[in-house]
Parts: C-alpha cells; sequence; structure tokens
C-alpha cells in the first residue's frame, strides 16, 4: 500500500490551526485522521482547524466523556472520536461506531493508538509532538492511495514541496 510521510513544524496555535485548516479543505469523503500525541500537544486544536476546512458551523471540543461528536452542515460531516476513557471506546466501536470510519464525511479519532486494532490501515495519521525550544513537530504519514493524494494537496494548500524536492 502507498505511504508519504510529512515531517513539519508548527511554531504556535495558529500554524496548528492552519494544519486543520488545510486537511479540512481537501479531505474527501471517506477520510480518516487518526491523532496521536501526548496531554496538550494540540490534538483538538488541529480538529478546530479541520472543522473550519470542512465548513462546519458551531465550534469543535474534545468528545472525551462522549466518545465521539458528530457535526453536520459543512462541506462533509465531521465525526469525532476519542478514544482517551480505556475500555469504553473499543466497546463502542464494537456496537457499530465503527461504521461511521467508512461513511460518506470525514473520521478524526484522537488518541488512535488506543484503538489501532479497530481501524482500517488506509488513513491518514499524525503525530502531535512537542518540539524542543517550544511548539509542535507534526509527523504525518498517509496510508493508500487516497489519503497519499490528500496529503499531496494538504502540501499544496500550505505551500509545502512535494515528496522528493529540493
Amino acid at each position: 500500500m502507498a505511504m508519504d510521510v510529512l515531517t513539519m513544524d508548527l511554531p504556535d496555535e495558529g500554524a496548528t490551526l492552519r494544519l486543520g485548516r488545510a486537511i479540512g479543505t481537501s479531505a474527501t469523503a471517506g477520510t480518516l485522521l487518526t491523532l496521536s500525541g501526548d496531554l496538550g500537544a494540540g490534538k483538538t486544536t488541529l480538529v478546530r482547524g479541520l472543522a473550519e476546512g470542512l465548513e462546519v458551523p458551531g465550534g469543535v471540543s474534545s468528545p472525551t466523556y462522549v466518545l465521539m461528536q458528530l457535526h453536520e452542515g459543512g462541506r462533509l460531516p465531521l465525526s469525532h472520536f476519542d478514544a482517551w476513557m480505556e475500555g469504553r471506546e473499543r466497546a463502542y466501536l464494537a456496537d457499530g461506531a465503527d461504521e461511521l470510519l467508512a461513511a460518506d464525511g470525514v473520521a478524526v479519532i484522537e488518541w488512535a493508538e488506543r484503538v489501532e486494532e479497530w481501524l482500517p490501515e488506509a488513513r491518514l495519521g499524525l503525530e502531535l509532538l512537542h518540539a524542543p525550544g517550544g511548539g509542535r513537530r507534526a509527523r504525518l504519514v498517509a496510508v493508500g492511495e487516497a489519503h497519499s493524494v490528500l496529503l499531496g494537496l494538504v502540501r499544496a494548500e500550505l505551500g509545502l514541496p512535494g515528496p522528493g524536492s529540493p
């Protein structure tokens, strides 16, 4: 399966929002974005930007205690999952929520490493890390043709060179 990788620095919250917006602007139906990173790394901030790029009305907050929030009314529906609470998320996915991962919208899963066995291989994985000296470092890994195309569109939206460019 095709794989493409992009690593970039996000010096501030605005850069994290811009990355999220670029993903949302470029996303197509069936996009799966998995997020990982420490507490406070900017996962929910990135999803706020993604929702803006999808033109989703209203605010986005972390769905930690409800497991999933569905945001409709934008260019595509956004299913925002949070797998932080150990145990409940597996039962939720086993009870059919995994069908939303292949729905006609965009699915985002925070703390995706906790439900790895339930997820399809094809996805855009995004890891947010605290960068030395401040800010964040984002590592995006696109697996599958559709998500590789998405990552190429995100690069273009942000004005970044493609893989193998000087």
